[in-house]
């Protein structure tokens, strides 16, 4: 479950609006993981986050320590667009991306982080006893 959480969220930096599946390698069985295959709407739409990529992550509220911590460091510190064009620097085609593409990443982090904040926001929450009764 935590692998399709990371996988949306990705989806959800790189703008890939058309995840209509995923793979895994069959051998391994039980022990597989998702393959991030399909990226072919990737980096589409600068200006346009698309919410409802992050429908898995805001209806299961679960995500990674390591991810969450990746997350903020991105958030707190270097930001991931400055991390991505230092890595792309030495690509021959550099600049790989428009950069309005890396102003996004920076802004669909946070909104990912918002999101994150309010699935502890509403974990939090207090329980009102009489929906617990309905289900006991």
């Amino acid at each position: 479950m935590l692998d399709l959480m990371d996988m949306a969220i990705f989806d959800f930096l790189t703008g890939n609006m058309d995840r209509h599946h995923y793979e895994t390698f069959k051998m391994f069985g039980n022990e597989t993981f998702p393959l991030h295959l399909d990226q072919g709407r990737a980096f589409g739409k600068a200006f346009h986050d698309e919410l409802s990529i992050l429908a898995p992550l805001l209806q299961c509220c679960l995500v990674r320590q390591t991810t969450l911590a990746t997350l903020l460091k991105f958030h707190n510190g270097k930001p991931l667009s400055s991390s991505l064009r230092d890595a792309m620097k030495v690509d021959p085609v550099s600049p790989v991306l428009w950069e309005p593409h890396m102003a996004a990443l920076d802004r669909r982090t946070a909104i990912i982080l918002d999101a994150i904040r309010k699935c502890v926001q509403k974990s939090e929450a207090p329980v009102d006893n009489n929906d617990v009764n309905d289900f006991v």
